[in-house]
């Protein structure tokens, strides 16, 4: 085995964020090999649940297309999740955990819209995906994550495209699919995960109004019951292409930012 595939197997990488982005980059990274830790928020809202690694955190593991992210309590637990060949996910949203682990790669997974606290003197590598950075200012490279011709493109001098607020095209839909809360308050689940739903149909409410669909499908994405939203907030999705296989699987767009990120981490450092 060559010095370089040796060095890259050991590489530490953390990734800030485990939603459903993070997981699919996380997901292609181990794979590769890396030795991965995610950090989290203390309630972190994920409407693709089923496949995003930070139901850890309500629910101590999270097991995605067969690999599993544990709950830990720091950095000290990291060893020995590794050595189960699982990933450790610990909350921590400032990121402190860096200066036990000195990652050489950080990823920030967060899709916050903006940069909440990445910079280019934490790691060696960092990386930032989507809109709200700007290489090499923010991060030493951005990958675009806006769904169409330049998704997955590596930037490193310049920004990711901005955020239209137009969810991407599914089957010929956008928003159509997106279910949003109509009010502040508790969400109240009133259809499950994978579930099949038929236009115009109520599938959860908040403060007494109901949610329906616009269009029929599976329901893929919904948020975890009683959490508290405000007027807006996406709370949910539908397929309308009704693979209920899609449901607990990696997508496409999430497995071509991973794949982007692993490409600018080996142009970084097969140099």
């Amino acid at each position: 085995m060559s010095p370089l595939i040796t060095s890259f197997k050991a590489m530490p990488v953390l990734i800030r964020g485990a939603g459903e982005m993070a997981t699919g980059v996380a997901f292609r990274l181990h794979r590769a090999g890396l030795r991965l830790a995610l950090t989290e928020a203390p309630n972190p809202m994920a409407v693709r649940r089923a496949v995003s690694f930070c139901e850890a955190i309500h629910d101590g593991t999270k097991t995605v297309e067969g690999l599993t992210a544990r709950r830990v309590a720091g950095p000290e637990d990291f060893d020995a999740v590794w050595a189960a060949g699982e990933l450790p996910v610990l909350v921590d949203p400032d990121t402190s955990c860096r200066h036990a682990m000195k990652p050489v790669v950080i990823v920030d997974a967060l899709l916050a819209k903006k940069n909440t606290g990445l910079a280019p003197d934490m790691a060696p590598l960092t990386i930032g995906l989507g809109p709200g950075f700007s290489a090499p200012q923010d991060a030493h490279l951005v990958i675009e994550t806006n769904r169409g011709h330049n998704l997955g493109r590596l930037i490193y001098q310049g920004q990711a495209e901005p955020n239209t607020g137009q969810p991407g095209n599914i089957a010929g839909y956008t928003h159509q699919r997106v279910l949003r809360s109509p009010a502040d308050g508790a969400f109240e689940a009133l259809a499950e995960l994978g579930q099949a739903v038929a236009q115009d149909e109520t599938v959860a409410r908040v403060a007494g109004q109901e949610i329906k669909v616009a269009v029929g499908g599976v329901l893929r994405g919904l948020i975890r019951p009683g959490t508290q939203v405000e007027k807006g907030w996406k709370v949910g999705d539908v397929d309308p292409r009704g693979q209920l296989e899609y449901l607990n699987t990696i997508s496409e767009k999430a497995r071509a930012i991973g794949g982007s990120v692993l490409e600018g981490i080996l142009h970084q450092f097969n140099k």
